[in-house]
């Protein structure tokens, strides 16, 4: 269990950064190489190849140099990780709004407002 909160860790630290979300977007269309990922940034090469390292250390790229290409790759279960996480406590706080939106409901309808009649405006 601490293994996969420590995995998460990273894996949030890793995506806390613009630059590096962007890289993981883009590889979400397919792998590339280290120079067309550098493109669209204003960035120089050794400080994109520090946020490829970030994101490599943390599980979410895998990196693989063929000659002398580096070519860059997103690694799916890294995500499906923090998507997990993410949805479970999705799901709780959905869950704790419906039971507030039905509590507030019944007192409502325990006072004898009838929100169907209400002619007031709400904005």
């Amino acid at each position: 269990m601490a293994n996969q909160h420590h995995g998460l860790d990273r894996a949030f630290a890793a995506l806390a950064d613009p630059t590096r979300r962007a890289i993981v977007a883009r590889l979400s269309r397919g792998e590339a190489a280290v120079s067309a990922l550098a493109e669209p940034f204003a960035i120089g090469l050794p400080t994109l190849l520090k946020h490829i390292r970030v994101l490599e250390r943390s599980g979410l790229v895998a990196t693989a140099k063929s000659g002398r290409v580096r070519r860059c790759a997103l690694v799916p279960d890294a995500l499906r990780e923090a998507e997990a996480w993410l949805g479970a406590h999705i799901t709780a706080w959905e869950s704790r709004l419906d039971r507030l939106e039905a509590h507030l409901a019944d007192k409502e309808r325990k006072a004898g407002h009838d929100p169907a009649r209400d002619t007031r405006c709400d904005l």
